[in-house]
């Protein structure tokens, strides 16, 4: 990559880091909801004992697993929308660009689940999430995930970047969370990456988020991930 195009993929992280937008809807509880039909009351039965099975064995993603509006309003914030997605296909952070979370694990997640919430005051908050067929792949997409924020830590003076990494572990599960500074040096924000057994996630706060907690929220995020 040459010096203009990696200033240029930089200047489009900012300027999406910047866009807290506001929409108005209520939140969204996102259900996949399974049709099938059979001859005999007897192979409805058989198959749908099937389908029971088979979903027991495997483990669980949907919107219950992402942040919910209590959490936010421990952390001082009012959610006013949200809109929740379960195609792995919301950009993943600020610094990532246009990536997605289907991107990122090349479609390989056995289920994703995403939500865009906005609040009261100038912020919003971005989580994708996704589950992985195995605890290695949710590692090495947990690894991949760091690697994204850490490029934004590196900045020029005057820029948005994120800071240190703090580490958060729960019975459930273990995340990395940053702080996000604008241009002034001050505190806006930040950005966390979860992970909980197969399931991976990325969570951050843009724009006004004062006077929430990051690290209230990236806990709640993993709560919620690992429940």
């Amino acid at each position: 990559m040459t010096e203009n195009q990696t200033v240029q993929q930089k200047s489009v992280r900012r300027n999406r880091f910047a866009a807290a937008a506001c929409v108005a809807a209520a939140l969204v509880t996102a259900t996949v909801v399974g049709t099938q039909s059979a001859t005999a009351d007897g192979a409805f039965r058989g198959t749908a004992a099937a389908a029971r099975t088979a979903a027991a064995a495997a483990p669980g993603l949907g919107s219950a697993h992402l942040v919910q509006s209590e959490d936010y309003v421990r952390q001082g914030l009012k959610p006013v929308a949200a809109t929740v997605t379960l195609t792995g296909r919301q950009a993943l952070s600020a610094c990532s660009g246009e990536e997605t979370m289907r991107d990122l694990t090349k479609g390989k997640a056995t289920a994703y689940a995403s939500v865009n919430w906005t609040f009261t005051t100038d912020a919003q908050l971005t989580e994708s999430a996704a589950n992985a067929p195995a605890k290695a792949t949710a590692a090495t997409w947990e690894k991949q995930l760091v690697g994204l924020v850490q490029d934004c830590q590196d900045e020029p003076a005057g820029h948005w970047r994120y800071g240190a990494a703090h580490t958060l572990t729960t019975t459930g599960g273990t995340a990395r969370w940053y702080p996000a500074y604008n241009g002034d040096g001050a505190v806006s924000g930040g950005v966390a990456v979860l992970r909980s057994g197969t399931k991976v996630a990325v969570v951050e706060l843009t724009g006004r988020p004062a006077p929430a907690s990051f690290e209230g929220i990236a806990k709640a995020a993993l709560n919620r991930l690992s429940s």
